[in-house]
Parts: C-alpha cells; structure tokens; sequence
C-alpha cells in the first residue's frame, strides 16, 4: 500500500514539472524521454526493494538508482516551487479579471516562458552537482592537516603525528583503483600511528571480501588502530537468529585482526617513547537518539591514570558532547566520524562551512575545543545511500601533537 502512495504521488510530481518543459517545447521525443527516464527508474526500484535478493539498499546497484532517484527528483521539486508560485499567481489573475475587471468569461492566463525557462535553469543546479557527486565526488578524496598544542603532552610524542580515517562502509565502492590509491595515500602521509573510528561496513563483515586485502595494506610506525561503529554490529538488517548476527560480528572482528589491526573493544593501549606514554583508549558505539550505547567509558579506562595524556576513539561524536569533554579524567583529545558531514554542504575555508547535518549534530566535521580538549569529527572515507559526495569530500586526517611551548 505503501508503494501505491509513493507511486501516486511520484506521478503526480513527474507530470506537474512536465509542464515547465511543456511551456517551451511541445516536442514529443522530449516528453517521451522524460516520461520513459522516470518510469524506468522508478519501476527499477520497485523489483530491486522487492525482489529475494540480499543486496541492500546502501549497495549497488539499488543505491546507483537510488542516486539517480534523487538526481531527478530534487530538480523536480525545485521546478514545482517555481510552477506552483506562478499557478497561484494565475489564479489570482483570473479571478480578479471576473471579479473586478467585469470579464464575461473566467480564464486563466497562460504560463509565461520566461518563468519556465528560469525555473529549469535553477533546477540544472541540483542536477548537475548531484550526478558529478556520484561520478567524481565520492572519490575526490583530500587530507587535511591539524597541529593542536597541550600543555600536558609528555615531550616525548612533541611532533607525534597521526592519520585518522573513519566510515569506510566498504559495501557501498566500486572501484578498486580509487581505494587503492586512497589506500597508498593514508600511508604517505608516514604518521606514526593510524586510527580508525568506525563503520567499516554497511550491515555485514562479508562487503570486506573484496577490500580485505587492500586495507591490509595500511601500516604506520606505531600500528592501525580501530573502534566499532553503529553500523559494524548488523542492527539494519534482518537475521535469522540472534546466533547468525553474533557470527558476524564476530567475523568482522576476525577480519580487523587478519588485517592488522587493533580493535579496541572498551581497552586501552599504550604507546611508549623514552620511558613517556600516551593511552589510546577505545570505545565501542555510543550515540544518542536512538542509536547503539554500548560504549564504557570506564571499562575503557581501566588501570589509566586521570594524569595520563589520552587519545580516545569513540564513533559518535554525540558521545564527546554528552560524556567526554566534561569527564573528569580529561581526555584531551577524541576522534570521531559518523557525520559524513552528511556527504553535501558547502566549505569554503575561512568564509563558510554549512550542511544541512549541523541541525543534527553540534560537532559535526572539523576541529573543535573546548576548555583545552579536543575533538575531531572526520567526514568520513566513503559514503552510505545517496553513492556520492557534494561539497563535504571524503576526509582522510593528519594531526600533529605538539608540546605547547616547544619550538621543535
């Protein structure tokens, strides 16, 4: 029944902006194309959301029509607020000539050109950025380099650097070349250690197959490190039984060991340099609004002392804004994700840094500080849905410790 609404109202929206495109041309093989576009890709979802298949909505190729979903119908909505405003405006015309204007007949004036034509040039906007989104920006990957100074950092790790990824979601790539050369780009930047915050799949350990090997590959001075996030534990989808969602995790677990990496599940690690250390500290997921709370900030934190400079990995930076920043035990600086900065906005560095996820989220991509300690919200490596990125580019990040006051 659901779909027979959707379907209804998708038609009805298709054909109200036909009417732009009506207004300057009467073509037929203009009509019929943009008819036939729409039939297809909404037919195409319909048996794909509906069919036995077990490929999901985040991965292709239901997620490529999803795109493409969105590419045309956005535009469409825009023309509608255009079509819509002059429909009321025409209607006002045509009552007031009946009315006051003592016009036998009642009618309606006719669309104006020019309104059309400005209501599809703004339309093109979307459009186009939404389908470079999907061809070109959900691998315009960029890095993006941060020095913080403490105080209390041992001057051991002054200059200590670290690279930070975060939201993988390896279900939803498509090329091999981009994430290899994403892959190689993470290990230039030779940090001494790299951290990653979680989501490292959509719903299940099996969408590493085929990036396992890859992501094998990365390696820093001091090792990889990793934290679990929402979408690491299977909860968006539907299992047979509770035993069947344990064995995933389970393997998804395996498969960041195989890798190389250290998961840290509620622990804690030391890295040592000249009889000085810092804890990197690892929590599973913690969000709010709805979302997994299995993080323990105090399991994590077992036999560290308060004094300890810590670096805590936590995937929800809702976590950092509700739990961290006012702990006593101060932890100075907390990497998360999660956001993707919702893979659209606008930044433009020292003008404008927008999404629409900041409505959502306080701390949503970036560096912030508050009373001395930090987070960072990284925008993730790749993206989930919508299989492209506008404006908020997948994120790889490169922090420098300093001590404050050195000069090294």
């Amino acid at each position: 029944m659901r779909w027979f609404f959707f379907i209804i109202i998708y038609t009805l929206i298709d054909l109200y902006a036909l009417q732009a495109i009506r207004t300057l041309t009467k073509n037929f093989w203009i009509t019929g194309v943009y008819l036939l576009v729409s039939l297809v890709i909404i037919v195409s979802l319909y048996f794909l959301l509906n069919s036995n298949s077990s490929t999901h909505f985040s991965q292709p190729p239901i997620s490529y029509l999803f795109g493409l979903f969105l590419v045309l119908i956005i535009p469409k909505l825009l023309v509608i607020i255009f079509m819509l405003g002059e429909d009321i405006t025409r209607l006002i015309l045509g009552l007031y000539f009946k009315i006051f204007a003592n016009e036998q007949n009642f009618y309606i004036p006719s669309r104006r050109k020019f309104l059309s034509t400005l209501a599809l040039g703004v339309a093109a906007i979307p459009f186009s950025t939404l389908l470079y989104g999907m061809i070109k920006g959900k691998y315009n990957f960029k890095v993006l380099k941060y020095e913080l100074e403490f105080a209390d950092l041992p001057e051991a790790f002054d200059g200590f650097t670290m690279t930070q990824i975060s939201d993988i979601h390896s279900g939803s790539f498509d090329n091999k070349n981009k994430i290899a050369y994403a892959v190689d780009l993470i290990n230039q930047q030779d940090s001494d250690a790299i951290f990653f915050t979680g989501d490292l799949v959509n719903n299940v350990a099996d969408e590493m197959d085929d990036w396992k090997e890859l992501f094998s590959n990365l390696s820093a001075k001091e090792g990889v490190f990793s934290v679990l996030g929402n979408h690491d534990y299977g909860d968006y989808i539907r299992w047979n039984s509770e035993e069947e969602k344990l064995k995933n995790l389970n393997k998804l677990k395996k498969i960041q060991s195989e890798m190389g990496w250290n998961l840290l599940l509620n622990e804690n690690f030391y890295i040592k340099r000249k009889n000085q250390k810092i804890a990197i500290v690892g929590v599973e997921n913690w969000g709010e609004n709805g979302f997994k709370q299995a993080g323990d900030l105090d399991a994590a934190c077992k036999n560290i002392n308060n004094s300890d400079f810590k670096v805590l990995l936590s995937h929800d930076p809702s976590h950092w804004k509700s739990r961290v920043k006012n702990d006593d035990r101060n932890f100075q600086l907390t990497l998360s994700g999660h956001t993707h900065g919702m893979q659209f906005g606008i930044e433009i560095p020292g003008w404008i840094k927008w999404s629409p996820v900041k409505y959502r989220y306080e701390n949503w991509a970036g560096i912030y500080e508050e009373k001395g300690r930090f987070i960072n919200v990284n925008r993730g490596f790749g993206f989930l849905g919508y299989p492209g990125r506008v404006g908020i580019w997948p994120e790889i990040t490169v922090i420098k410790l300093k001590k404050k006051g050195s000069n090294a």
